[in-house]
């Protein structure tokens, strides 16, 4: 421990007589700061719907607000876990996204959506889980693990679409024990993309040249500064078909479909309700009311959804 000089000693009894001297005054402006700070927080909270549950987020919906904790509940009724799977669909999403200029908020990780799958697994009072689903995809590799976790759920997932379900999205819930869709809801788009824009036109016009410097042949292999070769193209595509190949195969298996049927309406489009119904991409047309009716059925009690 460092001991205190005279000079310091002298300076800290100066401090503190000082502050012996306000500190009558001070407490008073303490309080009255607390006070209003206080109250201002509880109003603005108030009146911007904050008071939640789970995470406090201006963006954030009442499923988010789920934590996903098996021991914890926003309704002590609650018998049915009720998550989103809203925007693009990715692995995980940066703590720190919400500082990045180019973030966007409309992101839902997999790893989110697994762990709160196996928390309400974990939890002796959920008797089921039910998945709203509005999202164009993102990552296959996102998709596949959700799929796999409802593929491991002991309780069932129903899981319905609203605007949309397509591509990674459609991927992860494939595996649930029921899916529902609206007639309107645009779904499927079983396909693989890797498209990208090039510069190489734009760069030589603005006087810009590009120099490789790298080892390994397939190194530079996809930058949009210089032009793609044919074997270039062909490494891509390779693992373009390969994850392609494994999509259709996935969906065949935890929808129960023949790998052939499915090839046949695996061309990259959406269809819509009906037409996704007929080739047995989902099972039944509805939202959430039709969902809760299902619900009821299937655990023997009406649902209480916690979101």
């Amino acid at each position: 421990m460092k001991m205190q000089t005279l000079k310091e000693k002298i300076q800290w009894e100066k401090i503190k007589r000082f502050f012996k001297k306000i500190s009558p005054s001070l407490k008073w402006i303490l309080i009255l700061a607390l006070g209003f700070g206080l109250g201002g927080w509880i109003t603005n909270s108030i009146n911007n719907h904050e008071f939640s549950w789970g995470k406090n987020n201006a963006n954030s919906s009442p499923t988010d607000n789920y934590s996903g904790d098996s021991n914890y509940s926003m309704n002590d009724d609650c018998s049915v876990v009720g998550i989103n799977l809203h925007g693009y669909l990715a692995t995980y999403v940066s703590g720190d996204g919400a500082s990045n200029s180019n973030y966007s908020p409309d992101v839902v990780a997999s790893e989110d959506i697994d762990a709160k799958i196996e928390n309400a697994n974990a939890n002796e009072d959920i008797k089921a889980i039910v998945i709203e689903v509005d999202s164009a995809g993102g990552s296959p590799v996102a998709g596949e693990e959700i799929a796999n976790t409802i593929k491991d759920s002991k309780k069932p997932v129903v899981a319905f679409i609203r605007d949309t379900g397509a591509s990674s999205a459609y991927w992860a819930i494939s595996s649930a024990d029921r899916i529902f869709a609206s007639k309107n809801s645009d779904i499927g788009s079983i396909g693989v993309t890797l498209s990208y824009l090039t510069n190489v036109e734009k760069d030589r016009m603005d006087g810009y040249q590009y120099e490789e410097l790298s080892s390994g042949k397939y190194k530079n292999a996809g930058s949009p500064d210089k032009p793609l070769t044919e074997d270039e193209r062909a490494l891509f595509m390779r693992d373009v078909n390969i994850i392609y190949n494994n999509f259709m195969k996935a969906i065949s298996e935890n929808r129960h479909i023949p790998l052939d049927k499915v090839m046949s309406f695996s061309d990259g489009s959406t269809f819509l309700g009906e037409q996704a119904k007929s080739f047995g991409a989902i099972d039944e047309i509805g939202g959430l009311k039709e969902v809760e009716k299902y619900l009821e059925t299937k655990i023997g009690e009406k649902p209480v959804i916690c979101w």
